[in-house]
C-alpha cells in the first residue's frame, strides 16, 4: 500500500519517470527556469534541491554523485561554479513552483518552476557565427605560417612559364629551310602536266567508245 505518499507516478514506470526527472533536473541547471506541468514539476523540486545541496558541499564525493544524474561534466561544473556559489546563505529553498494558469488542449495545470536566484542562462552561439571564426582563424594562421612558401610558389610559376614555349614555335625552329624554286624548273613541270593531262584525255575517249560498242554486241 502506497501510504503517506502524495507524489504522483504521472503515468509512467520507474525508468521512464527517472529519466524524465533526470531531464528536468538538467534544464534547470541550464536554463534556471523551465514551464511545465505541476505535477512534472513536484516531482523534479527535491532532486534540483539536492543538486545544489551537493553543490554547496563542493567535495569530489559530491561532484561524482550530481555527474551521475547530470552525465555532463560542463554542467556538474556550472553547478558546483556558478549556482552553488549563490545560495550559500540559504538553508534551503532554492526553487519555487509558480502556478500560472491550464494548458489548452486537456486543461491541465501548468506552472513556471524556476530557481530562486537569478542565473544567466547559457546561450550557444549560432552555427553560423562559429563557422564564420573558424574560417577566419583558419586563414590567418595559413598566412602568417606559409607566406614563404606562397612567395616561392608564385616565383616558380611565372619561370616556369616563361620557360616553356607552344609547341608548334618548338617545330617550326626544327624544321630546315626551304630553298627557293628556279623558273625554269617551274616550267618544265607546267609542260610535264600538260603533256599527261592530254594522253590520259585520248586514252578516256577510246576507252568510251569501247564500252559502247561492247553495249550494242552484248544487246544483239
Amino acid at each position: 500500500m502506497r501510504h503517506k505518499v502524495n507524489k504522483s507516478r504521472l503515468s509512467l514506470s520507474k525508468s521512464q519517470r527517472k529519466a524524465l526527472i533526470n531531464a528536468l533536473a538538467r534544464s534547470m541547471i541550464i536554463n534556471g527556469r523551465i514551464k511545465t506541468t505541476i505535477q512534472r514539476a513536484k516531482n523534479a523540486k527535491p532532486l534540483v534541491e539536492h543538486l545544489i545541496s551537493l553543490g554547496k558541499e563542493g567535495s569530489l564525493y559530491a561532484k561524482r554523485k550530481a555527474y551521475k544524474i547530470l552525465q555532463n561534466h560542463l554542467l556538474v561544473s556550472r553547478l558546483f561554479g556558478e549556482i552553488a556559489p549563490k545560495f550559500k546563505v540559504r538553508q534551503g529553498g532554492y526553487s519555487r513552483i509558480l502556478r500560472f494558469g491550464r494548458r489548452r488542449g486537456d486543461g491541465t495545470e501548468m506552472a513556471l518552476f524556476e530557481l530562486t536566484e537569478v542565473i544567466k542562462e547559457i546561450k550557444p552561439e549560432s552555427v553560423k557565427k562559429k563557422k564564420e571564426k573558424t574560417k577566419a582563424a583558419e586563414a590567418k594562421s595559413h598566412g602568417e605560417v606559409y607566406p614563404k612558401a606562397q612567395g616561392l610558389k608564385a616565383k616558380e610559376a611565372g619561370v616556369v612559364a616563361s620557360s616553356e614555349k607552344p609547341k608548334a614555335a618548338v617545330e617550326e625552329e626544327k624544321r630546315p629551310a626551304e630553298k627557293p624554286k628556279s623558273a625554269p624548273e617551274e616550267q618544265k613541270k607546267h609542260k610535264n602536266i600538260e603533256i599527261y593531262d592530254k594522253k590520259r584525255a585520248h586514252k578516256k575517249f577510246l576507252g568510251g567508245l569501247r564500252s559502247f560498242f561492247k553495249k550494242e554486241r552484248d544487246s544483239l
